[in-house]
């Protein structure tokens, strides 16, 4: 950055001047993109016990300010917008997270959140403050950056057809523990999954997990669009929203997975709910969803009940 020049954050703001301090109570609403969920948001503000709601972003407005004011009852609403690697070194931008009570990543391009937010003081603020046991949520993008596991979208977006072929393709790319989210230790997320079909390709990212030895186990939650999972402090789940969420544990290794050939992975556990079931992600059982299994066989799925979603 030339000498003199300011960094290129933006922060706007709604409500109260001054920040208020609250006690939060932790917990983590996975939305799945789409149409945002009232409910979802409003459970963060509660969580926030009326403390000062931030929402985080990379390139997006701030038009989340309105709508969270007319929908909260909260001290204030503020979008920071975080473009680049100097404008997360900014001592304002690390100092504005570390006052939040609730924080919200939007959607938009995931990469971007990794590429300039990870290894500066964002990313340590935001770890931070979830330590301290504030509420996070994300859609879109923003959720794929909540679990310990990233699919990064560093060559844009991986599908389901080209990765379940070959699992190695350039679109595939992975990292871990760019943040720390409670509850969320060894969990992969995905979203957009039933709307966009990416059931195909989260297997393939679970297998390259196990695979490559990023993990000796690894869990996954994925929710579809118009849909969103609020995890409380004990790993509680619930779903708002009128579609699904998905639970996947692979029990073992894939039995094929490397570059250019068709993937085999086997006896994925699946548990699907929707709004009138529940999970607990600490302890991975459900009740009021279905259970089955899934497989990779030679690039296609198969399903124990005849369909995957």
């Amino acid at each position: 950055m030339p000498t003199g020049e300011k960094p290129h954050y933006r922060y706007t703001r709604v409500g109260h001047a001054n920040d208020i301090i609250t006690q939060p109570q932790l917990g983590a609403a996975l939305m799945g993109g789409g149409a945002d969920q009232d409910p979802a948001f409003r459970w963060l503000c509660e969580r926030s016990h009326g403390g000062d709601f931030l929402i985080l972003t990379a390139t997006g407005e701030d038009d989340y300010n309105p709508y969270i004011q007319k929908l909260c009852k909260v001290n204030s609403v503020a979008t920071l917008a975080i473009p680049d690697k100097d404008a997360a070194m900014a001592l304002f931008v690390a100092d504005t997270i570390r006052h939040a009570e609730a924080i919200f990543i939007t959607g938009g391009d995931q990469s971007n959140y990794v590429k300039y937010w990870q290894g500066t003081p964002v990313q340590a603020a935001i770890n931070e403050r979830l330590r301290e046991h504030v509420p996070i949520g994300g859609t879109s993008a923003g959720l794929a950056v909540l679990g310990e596991f990233v699919f990064t979208a560093m060559n844009d977006t991986a599908v389901s057809k080209e990765t379940l072929a070959d699992p190695y393709n350039k679109q595939v790319t992975l990292a871990k523990a760019f943040l720390d989210v409670p509850n969320m230790q060894g969990i992969l997320t995905d979203q957009h999954f039933v709307k966009r079909d990416r059931l195909g390709r989260s297997v393939g990212f679970l297998a390259r997990i196990l695979q490559d030895g990023m993990a000796t186990s690894i869990r996954e939650i994925a929710v579809d669009e118009r849909n969103a999972v609020l995890v409380d402090e004990n790993g509680n789940s619930t779903l708002t929203g009128k579609g699904a969420a998905y639970f996947l544990q692979p029990s073992e290794k894939p039995e094929v997975c490397k570059p250019g050939t068709p993937l085999t992975f086997r006896n994925i556990a699946v548990y699907k709910i929707g709004n009138t079931g529940t999970f607990n992600v600490k302890s991975w059982t459900g009740s009021g969803g279905t259970e089955y299994v899934l497989s990779a066989v030679d690039g296609k799925l198969e399903s124990s009940i005849h369909k995957i979603y």
